[in-house]
């Protein structure tokens, strides 16, 4: 899997990815701390909003953003969206209000969603071999694993010799890097986007081209799965691990890095799984693995087995969000044509996010008001829900996308 490190383009992007992901992981304990400091007890909902504000950029700048920097070298792109975030994070330490780090938060997410796609529809032109663009997708899956168990630890050593403000700091080195490191790369010569038709047009090309090709309807399909089973581990395994089993934080970073721990062990194989089955058949696997996951978890709500058992299932749980994140770009790689490449790696980055926005309440909420085995069935019933509709949109036989007729590809219009 490491061979495709060997290319000296892919190196220096694969290592700009990790650096700002660290960047990232302490920026978010940073603004937890700083939450913290303006609002005392109302940090929770501060941070609740903050999360919310970044959906928010995800599902609707992101398109945008898209197609207002088409026409601009990916490069100009990657390291202007670095510089942004960098000089918001800059800014972070010397904010006094609320108001204001929900103003950084949304500038610098913005920043995030217009970067995160332009970074991805670059990767399959620099290795244009599928078997090695799967090792790609295996290695970045590795790298935000790794980032959640990382960087956590990391900002807790950096804290015992340093005040919180001091981590925004660490994260603004992290995005000059990230860009120093694009900066220094040589990036095949860009093809020219799509270009044609009205803002809106633009805006809305890569969510047509899903809905008229029967991969990418399975796809969204399954995001709100993957959406189902990473709301329940992400917002509920403190209330799991604390409330439900009487543990400590220590061992709440252990549920975590079960969690983390199934998703890399899958990431590692995918290579050598997708040789052997189809993607459509390792998708909806995932699919099936992560609903009964969300599921069982009711039921340890509920019955409170032993705790090693609340370990394993939640080790699934990452292995069947995996096995069906890993993948999902290949799906995007085979549908683009050199013009919409971008489009459709943004509509993904968009869309998939946008399930999230149903996802987090029901954990967060319904688990608040009626207990988390409630919580858990529905998001139990919605991942079944999507993976029953995946299997049907994504219909065996169906053509692979670049079989399918040009007007699929630029949403039929001329």
């Amino acid at each position: 899997m490491l061979t495709v490190l060997r290319l000296p383009a892919y190196r220096n992007l694969f290592s700009a990815q990790v650096i700002a992901l660290l960047g990232t992981g302490l920026l978010t304990v940073a603004l937890g701390l700083l939450a913290f400091d303006l609002a005392a007890g109302r940090a929770g909902a501060v941070l609740g909003t903050a999360l919310t504000i970044k959906m928010l950029a995800y599902v609707f700048v992101a398109p945008l953003m898209a197609a207002l920097v088409e026409h601009l070298p990916p490069k100009a792109v990657l390291v202007a969206a670095d510089l942004v975030r960098a000089a918001v994070a800059l800014m972070l330490p010397f904010v006094d209000q609320v108001w204001q780090v929900y103003v950084l938060v949304f500038v610098l997410q913005s920043a995030s969603a217009t970067f995160t796609p332009a970074f991805q529809s670059v990767i399959p032109v620099v290795l244009p071999q599928e078997r090695d663009y799967t090792k790609a997708l295996s290695l970045s899956r590795l790298a935000y694993d790794l980032e959640s168990l990382v960087s956590p630890i990391l900002a807790a050593a950096l804290l015992v010799v340093m005040s919180y403000s001091n981590l925004f700091l660490g994260t603004v080195a992290g995005f000059l890097l990230s860009a120093l490191l694009v900066l220094a790369t040589r990036l095949p010569a860009s093809p020219s986007a799509a270009g044609t038709g009205s803002l809106l047009h633009r805006t809305t090309l890569g969510s047509r081209i899903f809905l008229q090709l029967p991969p990418l309807r399975g796809l969204l399909a399954l995001n709100l799965v993957v959406a189902c089973g990473t709301a329940l581990v992400l917002v509920n395994t403190v209330v799991y691990v604390r409330d439900l089993y009487g543990g400590t934080n220590a061992q709440v970073a252990v549920a975590l890095a079960c969690y983390g721990g199934g998703s890399m062990l899958v990431a590692l194989t995918t290579p050598g799984l997708l040789e052997r089955f189809t993607d459509r058949a390792f998708m909806l696997g995932g699919s099936a693995l992560v609903a009964a996951g969300v599921g069982a978890a009711g039921m340890v709500a509920a019955v409170r087995p032993p705790w090693l058992l609340m370990l394993v299932l939640w080790a699934v749980l990452g292995a069947g969000t995996s096995m069906i994140n890993t993948p999902s770009a290949r799906l995007l790689r085979r549908a683009a044509t050199d013009s919409t490449r971008s489009y459709l790696f943004t509509a993904q980055f968009s869309l998939s996010h946008a399930c999230f926005i149903i996802t987090y309440p029901v954990a967060g909420w319904v688990g608040a008001a009626a207990g988390q085995p409630a919580a858990a069935l529905i998001l139990a019933a919605l991942a079944a829900l999507g993976a029953v509709a995946a299997w049907r949109l994504w219909t065996v036989g169906a053509p692979t996308p670049r079989q399918e007729d040009a007007v699929g590809r630029t949403g039929g219009h001329h």
